[in-house]
């Protein structure tokens, strides 16, 4: 089953009102606020495995991406994490899930634009998305940047937000790619348009430091954590697209796929390095503790 295409939807359970809703169901009309104005937030755990990783920590982002964008967080972190773990008994033991969290308007604040944060609603949407093999994706650098603070609500993890990382996408996919690396708009890197960014060079691990144009993700400091207690030096700097070119091996961080190989940077081949390979065997390591 290709997951996003036209009906094709893999198992899916919606808490909404105060019920548990099985398959693709309707959240938003014509004229909620979010539908057509944007104003949404979600965050993103997973299960895989049998576990659920920093599940609490998600939580707790998605609450505060709430207060970014205006709405009112009305569900408090222990209740997502309780009810995301109610709704994991309603898959397969083994199925890998996404879990999403999920705020937004239903109605218009001042002058039409803003939302209204009395009128906030909430899901929490879980499915099924096994986890990927780390077989490796190739990257390029994209002609887009990403926003500052003065832009966007680049301090959220806001839908808004997420028609520039697609462009993005489909912009590098359209010249051979799987993704994008994304820089600011002074051309440092960023990260990529799906994940956060790392790279190995002479037994070190450097990373774009978080600079108010890109979230600092939870995979992400849980990485950097783990590498460091187990001795490996890893150092946020300011980079450029060139640091990557002459990387000797690179990886990404994020929710979706944990942590991955890069196995080409334009028309440069890459392996799969000792670097990366540690940082997905601690994190699996701490998955499973």
């Amino acid at each position: 089953m290709i997951i996003g295409a036209k009906d094709a939807w893999s198992q899916t359970w919606t808490f909404l009102d105060g019920d548990w809703h099985e398959g693709n169901i309707p959240l938003m009309g014509a004229r909620t606020h979010a539908a057509w104005l944007g104003s949404s937030v979600f965050d993103g755990a997973r299960t895989f495995e049998g576990v659920t990783p920093d599940l609490e920590a998600h939580s707790a982002r998605v609450n505060a991406s709430a207060k970014t964008l205006g709405l009112d967080p009305v569900v408090s972190a222990e209740t997502w994490v309780g009810l995301a773990k109610d709704g994991i008994k309603r898959f397969d033991k083994d199925a890998g899930i996404y879990i999403r969290p999920m705020y937004w308007a239903e109605h218009n604040g001042p002058l039409l634009v803003a939302a209204d944060p009395a009128s906030t609603r909430w899901c929490l949407t879980l499915y099924e998305a096994p986890m990927r093999k780390a077989d490796g994706f190739s990257v390029t650098l994209s002609p887009f940047r990403r926003p500052t603070y003065e832009c966007m609500p680049v301090d959220a993890k806001a839908g808004c937000l997420y028609p520039n990382n697609a462009r993005a996408l489909v912009e590098a996919k359209s010249r051979g790619f799987d993704n994008a690396v994304v820089c600011d708009l002074l051309g440092n890197v960023a990260e990529l348009a799906s994940a956060n960014l790392f790279m190995g060079k002479d037994g070190v691990v450097f990373t774009p430091a978080p600079n108010g144009t890109f979230l600092n993700g939870i995979t992400r400091q849980r990485v950097i954590g783990l590498l460091r207690q187990d001795g490996v030096e890893v150092v946020e700097k300011t980079m450029q697209y060139k640091d990557f070119e002459t990387a000797d091996e690179i990886f990404s961080t994020g929710n979706y796929s944990k942590v991955m190989p890069i196995n080409r940077i334009d028309q440069r081949a890459l392996q799969p390095g000792p670097l990366g390979r540690r940082a997905r065997e601690l994190y699996w390591a701490f998955a499973h503790a």
